[in-house]
């Protein structure tokens, strides 16, 4: 038989439960909204400097914007376009200033000032017609004999002074398959002397600009000839007498390809490279 609670039991019984669910409430919120509070342990790993926790670095990611190529050079700054390589076998266009009809300078590329108007002093000529010492010629292997340039330079200075004389050009320099050739005027005293075409091979396009110089000398040479230096060079008397007396033909043999043949020396000169003296069939 179930026991039977009285009223006034049950009634006592509810209050009290009720009393302890609120105070279960009433605890559960404090702690909830009481400021945290860390227990001993936790404190004392929190204050170690070795185990601390530290806060992680932000770290900002840099863009950094790629080198911009550099622009290309224009065309008119290109090296090819200012200086273009010009093939010299069809010519070097260096034809001479024409100079105006009104100017007071003479335009040697076609005057003829001057020319026959007056002789030299007596001692420009002298030193022009001297003759020329046997120590002061040359000879080619061929037999030609010659006066090297610079030596008509040197009596041209003697007889007018360094700046009294000059090589001006009358034409543009033709240049062949294997030659250049132009044509000079030897003006001397502000006076037209001779004008004369010099000439000068070549065997490789590179060779050019030294044959042009070479053609010059040589238009020099020329020209000298009016003015009576090294006349000599020229008389076929003087030329036998030189080749009797100061030269000798021997028998060389190339170095190189081992050909044998006879060239002409002076007497005081000795064989030189790429020739060595020998004995012919030997």
């Amino acid at each position: 038989m179930a026991t039977s609670i009285p009223r006034l039991a049950r009634s006592a019984l509810s209050g009290a439960s009720s009393a302890n669910v609120s105070k279960l409430i009433r605890s559960d919120a404090s702690r909830a909204t009481a400021p945290w509070v860390s227990s001993p342990v936790s404190k004392s790993f929190s204050t170690s400097h070795r185990f601390g926790a530290t806060p992680a670095p932000t770290y900002v990611r840099k863009t950094v914007e790629a080198a911009k190529p550099a622009p290309p050079p224009s065309k008119k700054d290109s090296i090819d376009d200012q200086s273009p390589i010009k093939d010299m076998t069809q010519g070097l266009a260096d034809e001479p200033l024409i100079l105006d009809e009104g100017s007071r300078q003479v335009d040697w590329t076609r005057s003829f000032h001057g020319l026959s108007s007056q002789a030299f002093s007596k001692e420009a000529a002298d030193i022009l017609l001297a003759p020329i010492p046997f120590d002061d010629v040359e000879v080619k292997p061929d037999g030609i004999l010659y006066l090297p340039e610079i030596k008509y330079r040197r009596i041209l200075n003697k007889a007018f002074g360094p700046g009294g004389w000059g090589l001006a050009p009358r034409g543009e320099t033709i240049v062949t398959s294997k030659s250049v050739t132009r044509e000079y005027a030897l003006v001397a005293n502000g006076r037209l002397v001779s004008v004369a075409r010099g000439e000068q091979d070549y065997f490789a396009p590179e060779g050019i600009p030294t044959a042009t110089e070479g053609c010059k000398s040589n238009a020099l040479m020329r020209c000298c000839k009016d003015l009576g230096i090294a006349s000599e060079l020229w008389d076929p008397r003087y030329i036998r007498t030189f080749m009797k007396e100061k030269a000798k033909q021997v028998w060389v043999e190339h170095v190189v390809n081992k050909k044998k043949k006879q060239i002409w020396i002076r007497k005081d000169d000795e064989v030189r490279y790429p020739f060595k003296e020998s004995k012919y069939g030997a």
